[in-house]
């Protein structure tokens, strides 16, 4: 069990949204089960009192803010261009009082204002989770590490492409930076 102060933890999740949690094919949890697993912690969060925050990712009509440097793989665009939606948070996912925060690349914080909100909340704590494991997961992960942040990790709140992404940064990535567990293994007690 990992027990959570809600005074200082804040639940973090990354790109539940329309055009990745609710169209992509991913392991090992589906979208849907991934889905609402979140919407139940959310749920227990917010009843905790603790922050909930949800990050998606978008980019201004005419692409001027996406990143464009040279790759050797380019993340998938569809054909014609993204649909209107895309970038929505999936329905029944937010609540009033959830912070919201848009990011225009992997991590939830470059270039946004999460640690600002966070810190001024008074989080040291972040239980995260989303879409996909191994792209913006993994990147906030890494960024809230060295932000100084604890990090909880629960295996059964991200998905990735495929399965096996997903367990590298599980087993290899995350038990360096954060503590690894499962949804069911967090519970809220004010640490004193």
């Amino acid at each position: 069990m990992i027990r959570l102060d809600p005074k200082t933890t804040a639940l973090v999740l990354i790109d539940l949204q329309n055009g990745i949690a609710g169209s992509m094919s991913l392991a090992p949890q589906s979208g849907e089960t991934l889905i609402e697993t979140s919407k139940q912690l959310a749920t227990r969060f917010r009843s905790a009192g603790a922050p909930v925050v949800l990050v998606n990712v978008g980019w201004t009509a005419d692409g001027g803010d996406r990143l464009t440097q040279p790759v050797d793989a380019e993340m998938p665009r569809p054909a014609g261009g993204l649909p209107a939606d895309w970038a929505e948070l999936v329905p029944g996912l937010a609540k009033d009082g959830d912070l919201r925060i848009t990011k225009r690349q992997w991590s939830a914080f470059y270039g946004t204002e999460l640690d600002l909100q966070l810190r001024r909340r008074g989080v040291r704590t972040i239980v995260l989770g989303g879409v996909a494991t191994n792209f913006g997961v993994e990147s906030t992960a890494r960024l809230g590490w060295e932000h100084g942040y604890s990090l909880v990790l629960p295996k059964d709140l991200s998905a990735a492409p495929s399965a096996e992404l997903h367990e590298f940064a599980f087993n290899a990535v995350f038990p360096r930076i954060g503590r690894v567990t499962t949804v069911a293994e967090l519970i809220f007690e004010p640490v004193r």
